[in-house]
């Protein structure tokens, strides 16, 4: 029987992988839940059917993905604090809390 080990900076991909599907998914909820907060946003952001924010939100991925595949761990320790922060922010959306 083989072991399977996996390194670190292989760990930190995964995980900031699986933030990212968790960062487009309340991304998506809290543009399709139609808050008021959503009418105060600029034109620029509704212009493309909030492809724009969602192209933003790629692009922070790509950039954590990279730095974690080049062993630099600034930048997932970066996603997941902007992990964090989207999380609450979506929070207090969906629940009408803001």
């Amino acid at each position: 029987m083989q072991r399977v080990f996996i390194s670190c900076a292989d760990m930190a991909l995964v995980i900031t992988f699986l933030l990212g599907i968790g960062n487009f998914a309340l991304h998506r909820a809290v543009m399709a839940s139609g808050h008021p907060l959503l009418g105060r946003m600029p034109g620029f952001v509704h212009s493309l059917g909030g492809r724009f924010t969602l192209g933003i939100e790629f692009l922070l991925l790509f950039a954590a993905l990279m730095f974690a595949s080049d062993g630099n761990t600034a930048g997932p320790i970066a996603y997941v604090i902007y992990s964090v922060l989207n999380s609450f922010s979506a929070w207090l959306i969906l629940t009408d809390r803001v």
